[in-house]
């Protein structure tokens, strides 16, 4: 393979990263101080809040963003890590992502819809993670709890040396990261680029899959549309619904995931095979 994908695609340093272990911190879904704030509505949050609501790019969002979700932008604000807003980069049934403003750079401000309509989908994911064990049936908490699941997840992908966007902040349903793209736009995604050298990033991709897995996560919605293209490397994006390996569908997960990688790398003149990529990923030692 020449240089490699590490030189090509400036993966991670081969030294070893630091990669957390087994354990999984409990999540706490309890009020938080948004929804505080949402209660107390002095006059500076509502003032705030009419001006988020007269602002075009959330117009189409009243009927979906309750008083907290004001609250907790307005809360991110108060602790400067947003300072303006601009327009969406995506819509989508569970959640719109705007870019913005944050403290000295840009930034991806994610709002998950507490109607969320693929509630039902949300919760397949989150029974079974041992970190959302006795968690009631309540819209709210399902997706504060979603919204608290992929700021872990981010985190432990990062530490495991994958390519993702750096977690920020998180308050309620709303989480702020690393913005990826450029002054043209967010980045482009795997489906809607021409790859130049498909071996290579198929190796990262493996790569990034096994680390994941060695870190005690699964993506569960591994595809081209989920990983995109930004000055040269491949970024993991959307990891709301990674789950633990101890969760009972991970091998189910896993696998699909593995099918869509090497189906969309086989459509880039690959020979790939599904069931190679499961053994490579899910091998403790790489080979020499």
């Amino acid at each position: 393979m020449g240089q490699g994908p590490d030189s090509e695609y400036g993966l991670v340093d081969l030294e070893e990263v630091d990669t957390p272990g087994d354990e999984w911190e409990e999540i706490d879904v309890s009020d938080t101080e948004a929804d505080r704030i949402a209660r107390k509505r002095d006059r500076e949050f509502e003032q705030f809040e009419e001006r988020i609501k007269d602002a075009d790019q959330f117009k189409v969002e009243q009927s979906v963003f309750d008083d907290a979700t004001f609250a907790a932008l307005y809360k991110l604000v108060q602790d400067g890590y947003v300072e303006a807003f601009g327009g969406p980069l995506s819509t989508g049934k569970e959640a719109n992502v705007y870019h913005a403003l944050g403290d000295d750079r840009e930034v991806a401000v994610k709002i998950y819809r507490i109607n969320a309509s693929n509630f039902r989908q949300m919760r397949d994911y989150l029974e079974g993670d041992p970190r959302f064990e006795g968690l009631g049936g309540k819209k709210k908490d399902v997706v504060l709890a979603w919204t608290k699941k992929e700021l872990a997840n981010l985190r432990r992908a990062k530490a495991a040396g994958v390519r993702v966007p750096e977690p920020i902040a998180a308050e309620r349903n709303v989480l702020v990261m690393e913005y990826i793209g450029d002054e043209d736009g967010r980045a482009k995604r795997l489906g809607e680029v021409h790859i130049e050298n498909p071996e290579t990033a198929y190796e990262v991709m493996r790569e990034y899959m096994r680390r994941l897995y060695s870190a005690g996560i699964v993506h569960g919605d591994l595809s081209e549309y989920n990983v995109v293209f930004d000055e040269g490397q491949l970024v993991l994006i959307d990891l709301g619904q990674a789950v633990t390996v101890h969760h009972p569908n991970s091998r189910e997960f896993l696998e699909r995931d593995c099918e869509n990688v090497a189906s969309f790398f086989s459509r880039q003149g690959l020979e790939t095979d599904p069931d190679e990529l499961l053994e490579f990923v899910t091998s403790p030692e790489p080979d020499p």
